[in-house]
C-alpha cells in the first residue's frame, strides 16, 4: 500500500517529528501483524523535515500543487500533516485523504470548505477531538493516536545548581516562554530555552511545559521519556499525559503558580525522582513510537477497507 505524505511546515515541531517518525516506522516495516506500507513524503525543500527525511535515506521531494495532484493519483492513500498540507490536499483531490490534527483551537470559517474533504481525522488526543466535534466532524470520523516519542538515556541531574529546561518557543503567542521565564525569575533559577530538547535534557532536573494552547504536548513526552520530571500547564491535551502528583506538576498559568512549583521540586529531590521515573513508565506503556506507529496504520486500514 501506498502514503504519500504532505507537511508544508518550514520547522521541525512536534508535527514535523511525528511525520517523520511515522515514516520512518512505515518503511522499516512498522509493527508486525499489520501490511507494508510505501511512503513519498512532500515537504517544503530546505526545511528541517526535508532535510532529516533525505538524510534518513526517505523518499522527499519538494511540495507543490502540481506534484501533489499528479502523485495523489499514484497513491492508495493522502496523509496530510498540517494545516497547509490539509489545504493543499484538500484542493488537488485523488487517494483518499486523512488529516492530522493537533492543534487545540478550530481555525477559520474561511477554512470549511476542506474539513468535509477528509476521509478520517488523526486527533492527537481526545481534547483535540472534541475540538474538532464541535467544528462539525462527525465524531465517527475522528481517531485519536498519541504522539509517540522515543525512549532517551539520559544522564541524571548534574552537580551544581539546577538545571532546569524549556521549549524555545517564544516566537509562538500560543505558547508560554514569558511565563516561564517569568516564573524561573520569581523562583531565583537559571533557565534555558532549548532547541534541541533531546540533547538538552541531559543533565536537566526539571523540564518546564508552559503554554496558553496545547493539543497534546511531545516536548513534554519527550522529557517523560528521559526521566526529567515535568511541570506543565493544565491546558488542553496536557492532563491526558500528565497526572498531577503521579508521573508529573500540572499548574494554572500564572508565574507565582509555576514558581511555586519549581520551588516545591527543587526542594523535594525525592519527590522529583519519583515524578521522573513514573513520568518515564507512563511513556513505556503508552506513548512508544512503535504504538503510535500501529495506531495510524489502523487509521489507514480503516480508511481502505
Amino acid at each position: 500500500m501506498r502514503v504519500l505524505h504532505l507537511d508544508a511546515g518550514k520547522t521541525m515541531r512536534g508535527g514535523q517529528w511525528q511525520a517523520l517518525r511515522l515514516i520512518q516506522g512505515l518503511t522499516w516495516g512498522g509493527p508486525p501483524g499489520l501490511p507494508s506500507f510505501e511512503s513519498t513524503l512532500l515537504a517544503r525543500q530546505g526545511s528541517p523535515l526535508f532535510e532529516s527525511a533525505a538524510n534518513a535515506g526517505l523518499h522527499v521531494e519538494p511540495i507543490g500543487l502540481l506534484r501533489a495532484a499528479i502523485l495523489a493519483r499514484r497513491h492508495d492513500l493522502v496523509h496530510a500533516h498540517d494545516s497547509r498540507a490539509h489545504s493543499l490536499a484538500a484542493m488537488v483531490g485523488g487517494a483518499p485523504l486523512v488529516v492530522s490534527r493537533r492543534v487545540a483551537f478550530a481555525g477559520s470559517d474561511r477554512s470549511k470548505w476542506k474539513y468535509g474533504r477528509a476521509a478520517r481525522y488523526i486527533a492527537v488526543s481526545e481534547f483535540v477531538k472534541s475540538v474538532l466535534v464541535e467544528r462539525g466532524v462527525p465524531s465517527e470520523k475522528i481517531g485519536v493516536v498519541y504522539d509517540g516519542v522515543p525512549l532517551l538515556n539520559v544522564p541524571g541531574p548534574v552537580e551544581g545548581p539546577p538545571r532546569i529546561v524549556a521549549p524555545a518557543n517564544a516566537d509562538d503567542p500560543r505558547k508560554g516562554a514569558d511565563l516561564a521565564l517569568e516564573a524561573a525569575r520569581l523562583a531565583g533559577v537559571e533557565l534555558r530555552l532549548s532547541d534541541d530538547l533531546e540533547r538538552d535534557l541531559g543533565g536537566a532536573s526539571l523540564f518546564l511545559y508552559i503554554t496558553r494552547s496545547e493539543g497534546l504536548g511531545s516536548g513534554a513526552l519527550l522529557a517523560m521519556s528521559a526521566g526529567v520530571p515535568v511541570v506543565a500547564s493544565r491546558v488542553g491535551g496536557l492532563p491526558e499525559i500528565v497526572r498531577h502528583g503521579e508521573n508529573g506538576w500540572l499548574v494554572e498559568n500564572a508565574p507565582e503558580a509555576i514558581a511555586a512549583a519549581i520551588r516545591r521540586l527543587q526542594g523535594d529531590p525525592g519527590l522529583a525522582r519519583r515524578l521522573g521515573r513514573a513520568g518515564r513508565q507512563t511513556v513505556v506503556e503508552r506513548f512508544t513510537v512503535e504504538r503510535m506507529v500501529r495506531r495510524t496504520m489502523e487509521v489507514y486500514l480503516q480508511v481502505l477497507s
